[in-house]
């Protein structure tokens, strides 16, 4: 169960937390979770490229650490990052200073401002250690749900994305099939109504 489109009480309740971007103007930023990964990782930004996109990934250190040459290639493509703990932890179910420890673990190989957790499941009590920006988002494209179609998942992000939406995406094995699926569909259609793709 998960909400593919955050309704306007839980950004209310968990203010501090940023959702979305402002609607000044036609622009959407996309992100992508878990990453890098030896395949989808280039393929978002060979598809990012072909539409002069930019976007924001927030990396696992682990991954980092395993594909270092990918991680400098978003980087040098214009692309921000963010830390997504070093193990992909579950901020629910782990002690506040294990998974601080493991936000800091990450840090080594990833320097950012900006934090996404894993699942967007944090407590309070760790959110207020952090001095990290909490990036959260406003669309879930569903591309990590095994019981969606590529087809569903492309529906999900043109239905529900609009100016401002910050729209979660994941460069991982799990979600290649359906990500590599919408991604360019996303970005050529939004590209033809005329919004800009900007990172964070």
């Amino acid at each position: 169960m998960y909400l593919v489109k955050t309704p306007w009480w839980l950004r209310a309740w968990f203010s501090g937390y940023t959702w979305r971007m402002p609607r000044t103007d036609k622009s959407i930023y996309l992100t992508f979770d878990d990453g890098p990964h030896e395949k989808a990782t280039p393929f978002v930004l060979v598809t990012l490229q072909q539409y002069q996109a930019k976007a924001s990934f927030f990396c696992i250190g682990k991954n980092v650490r395993k594909h270092p040459e990918i991680y400098q290639r978003i980087l040098a493509e214009g692309h921000t990052v963010g830390n997504h703990t070093e193990h992909h932890l579950n901020g629910w179910k782990t002690p506040d200073e294990q998974y601080l420890q493991n936000i800091r673990q990450a840090e080594e190989v990833i320097e950012s401002s900006f934090f996404r957790p894993p699942y967007g499941r944090i407590r309070r009590s760790q959110a207020k250690q952090l001095d990290k920006q909490i990036i959260m988002w406003d669309v879930l494209s569903g591309d990590f749900d095994p019981n969606l179609t590529p087809e569903g998942c492309l529906a999900y992000c043109i239905k529900h994305t609009e100016a401002g939406s910050i729209v979660v995406f994941h460069d991982s094995e799990k979600a290649f099939t359906k990500m590599s699926h919408a991604l360019p569909k996303v970005l050529d259609y939004f590209s033809q109504q005329g919004y800009q793709f900007k990172a964070l």
